[in-house]
């Protein structure tokens, strides 16, 4: 297991990169805890697996370096790294049974035939596949040859890290909550650090201790799952996480009160007059649709998904989302919205504004 440091970290694919849009990777400087479990979330195209190939050897940056426990590993090759990767297509060795690939690890590490069938049997048993075990890789579909690649990085116990580069692309909807589940399981009884590359949202949520959301090259927040619900630290967030994802309106702050289009809504908090494109966003969780108080809004549909409906809504030319809970009576008066003061964030280019302090408002 490793602290994984990135320090002054970069990369682009061209030979001259001129300025920042040059890089497929903008510069990043964090330190990941050993031990703690990752999603590196995001769009296509975003930069997680370029950084996920950086950590692991198979890329090497073009500036800045990268640290196991601080030991700069930056140049070192992938086999010195003391890693185990799972890629987004199965790697296999088709010639060779099921035990024989997930043993293969072990074997090229001189353990202990005892050891190996073992550690071998605990893990077919944990990806499904103990009946399977004498069968040849090669007759086998592309979810089973996955499930064996996910048991291949995870027999070794004395990994620095395990990177997972979107490998559930392949299996099935019902495997896939299963192994999530046992990742999970994995990492809470060896304590691995993980590092697991999606943009699927839910995967990311339920799988780690950390979610790191990257947009455009760059980190634009780490948190935990209820840190990215509750306060995005960028309107990518809001946008991302979530569905339907947050609600953004142009605004116009003052003080603890927000305008849109000259109607006035509260806010939980005082704040300066922040500049540039502000916006304020507030989840579909927290508008509620009344027959009274708040501000006008036109019902264009309600779409029931069983849990909740959602109401999509015309609100001053803007459409935005509301949750109802699956009980609630949607009647033709219910004309008008409020949001939840404690749950409306303030952006300024994009930017999350923290609201002002006790001793900020009293000085």
């Amino acid at each position: 297991m490793a602290k994984i440091t990135l320090d002054n970290l970069a990369h682009s694919y061209l030979p001259n990169p001129q300025g920042e849009d040059d890089y497929a990777l903008k510069e990043l400087n964090h330190d990941w805890a050993d031990g703690q479990a990752y999603a590196l979330l995001g769009s296509s195209g975003c930069g997680k697996s370029t950084l996920l190939n950086i950590i692991s050897g198979l890329l090497h940056p073009s500036q800045g370096r990268i640290l196991f426990d601080d030991k700069d590993v930056t140049h070192a090759p992938t086999a010195e790294r003391n890693i185990a990767q799972v890629f987004q297509f199965p790697v296999v060795y088709d010639t060779m049974t099921v035990h024989d690939n997930l043993a293969f690890p072990l074997r090229n590490r001189g353990r202990d035939e005892s050891y190996v069938a073992e550690r071998v049997q605990e893990i077919a048993r944990m990806i499904g596949m103990e009946d399977m075990l004498k069968r040849k890789a090669r007759g086998l579909g592309a979810d089973a040859k996955q499930k064996i690649s996910l048991g291949r990085g995870m027999v070794r116990k004395d990994v620095n890290a395990l990177l997972f580069d979107e490998p559930l692309t392949v299996i099935d909807p019902h495997m896939k909550w299963e192994l999530r589940t046992q990742l999970k399981k994995l990492h809470h009884d060896f304590g691995h650090t993980m590092i697991y590359v999606t943009h699927d949202q839910t995967e990311a949520l339920t799988f780690a201790d950390k979610v790191v959301v990257m947009y455009d090259g760059r980190v634009v927040q780490i948190g935990t799952p209820d840190e990215l619900f509750e306060r995005p630290a960028h309107t990518f967030v809001g946008y991302f996480i979530g569905s339907p994802g947050m609600n953004l309106l142009a605004a116009k702050v003052e003080g603890d009160r927000a305008y849109v289009d000259g109607k006035e809504i509260p806010l939980g908090g005082s704040y300066d007059t922040p500049r540039g494109k502000v916006e304020i966003g507030v989840r579909p969780e927290f508008v509620h649709l009344t027959a009274g108080e708040g501000l006008p809004v036109r019902i264009r549909r309600v779409e029931d998904v069983g849990r909740h409906k959602i109401v999509r809504a015309d609100f001053f030319g803007t459409e935005i989302n509301i949750i109802a809970d699956e009980g609630d009576a949607i009647g033709a008066d219910m004309t008008r919205v409020r949001f939840d003061p404690g749950h409306v964030n303030v952006y300024a280019d994009d930017w999350r504004v923290a609201p002002r302090t006790r001793q900020e408002e009293a000085a």
